[in-house]
């Protein structure tokens, strides 16, 4: 159910059936809350022409209107056709941002959010499943890696921005198709540290990150290095520009090294107060370069095939707060079992399966990585999945 419906009309034409930019700001309800958005359609889409969606999130205390312009990406999409989608986090104490450190209480649910809202736009625009991507800012960027991990089937490629993966939320990562990964990062980031923060929510250090989906994808893992031309010594820091190439399926991994590089959206039109931001690349057009390099279609085939019987098994939310659910798209047995084990190896929970729908209840289960086995059909899986 759709809230409000307002337009920025950057051309009178488009009034009368003329093709024009827009930005569309709206918002939908998801768990009982009104999500807002922004759509920005440049003039040379044509609703008989499906094109790429490029979702584009806000850090921490932001919100969409100001990563439209920090993280700039429209004179790209005016030429290149895709739409861009910038959807707002919600309010905490820390201000405006993604879910994905799992507050209890909040009742906000990211991942639901960024499904329906791609569900709503897929309804309204010609959208090509196949080349949807992510991109954000720091919290905008851990919020792209949760996507990644647990609404893989969805996107083709990503790109963070300052961000990483929670360390929890790499341990239950479970993507199911190659995906192409890019990560922009100053080594003098104050906020989210090259080399990984620690504390009660932690953060992966960057080579760490970059080596899981490299590992992941089966690329190369001795990466092309080569330092981009400093074309602007004052800004007071340099990069380079690693490529793990050769992955499953043509997907590749790339880093840029931002040496001595700050909390920032390299390229941006203004600095921030977090360290230098460097003016040798921009990032929106490197991330871009990235994304249209890739179409979902060709990474499907990159599951596992030694899992292959998972295929009719899906488990969602997850991570989850209070409960997920297990279903199977093919008939049950009542001989099949579903087990849950700790990170200790105890099994903490076992029930019989006698539907297709099967809801696990946390109870008083601690916040957590688990096991889940499931014994069903004759065939064995084993799935991660996360209590937060």
């Amino acid at each position: 159910m759709l809230k409000s419906f307002a337009l920025s009309v950057f051309c009178i034409g488009w009034l009368f059936n003329l093709q024009a930019q827009v930005n569309i700001t709206d918002s939908i309800i998801c768990g009982g809350i009104y999500r807002s958005f922004i759509v920005y359609v440049p003039a040379i889409y044509k609703p008989s022409k499906a094109v790429p969606l490029v979702y584009n999130l806000h850090g921490l205390g932001s919100n969409n209107a100001q990563q439209e312009f920090y993280g700039e990406f429209r004179p790209i999409a005016d030429t290149a056709g895709f739409i861009i989608a910038l959807p707002n986090g919600t309010v905490g104490a820390n201000g405006r941002g993604w879910n994905n450190f799992g507050t209890p209480g909040t009742g906000v649910n990211d991942l639901a959010f960024i499904s329906a809202l791609t569900d709503t736009l897929e309804k309204r625009y010609a959208i090509d499943p196949a080349r949807i991507y992510s991109t954000g800012m720091s919290n905008g960027g851990f919020m792209t890696y949760d996507l990644a991990c647990f609404l893989n089937s969805r996107f083709a490629a990503i790109a963070s921005v300052s961000g990483s993966m929670i360390q929890l939320h790499k341990s239950a990562c479970n993507p199911q198709h190659p995906t192409p990964v890019m990560e922009i990062h100053g080594t003098a980031d104050p906020l989210v540290s090259y080399a990984g923060n620690a504390g009660i929510v932690s953060s992966v250090d960057i080579d760490t990150l970059v080596g899981y989906w490299v590992k992941y994808n089966k690329c190369n893992p001795v990466p092309v290095i080569t330092p981009l031309p400093d074309t602007d010594p004052s800004d007071g820091c340099t990069a380079e520009h690693h490529v793990f190439s050769n992955g499953t399926k043509g997907s590749s991994v790339e880093l840029y090294k931002i040496i001595g590089g700050g909390h920032s959206w390299p390229g941006a039109a203004f600095a921030t107060s977090n360290g230098p931001t460097n003016n040798d690349f921009s990032a929106s057009k490197e991330i871009w370069r990235f994304f249209c390099q890739y179409k979902l279609n060709n990474l499907q085939t990159g599951i596992d095939e030694s899992d292959l019987s998972a295929s009719h098994i899906s488990i969602y939310p997850n991570p989850a707060n209070n409960s997920f659910q297990i279903h199977f798209s093919q008939p049950v047995q009542e001989s099949g079992t579903i087990t849950l084990w700790n990170e200790l190896g105890q099994v903490v929970f076992k029930t019989p399966v006698k539907d297709t729908d099967v809801v696990i209840e946390r109870g008083a289960l601690p916040a957590g990585l688990y096991i889940l086995h499931l014994n069903q059909n004759g065939q064995s899986v084993q799935r991660k999945v996360l209590f937060l």
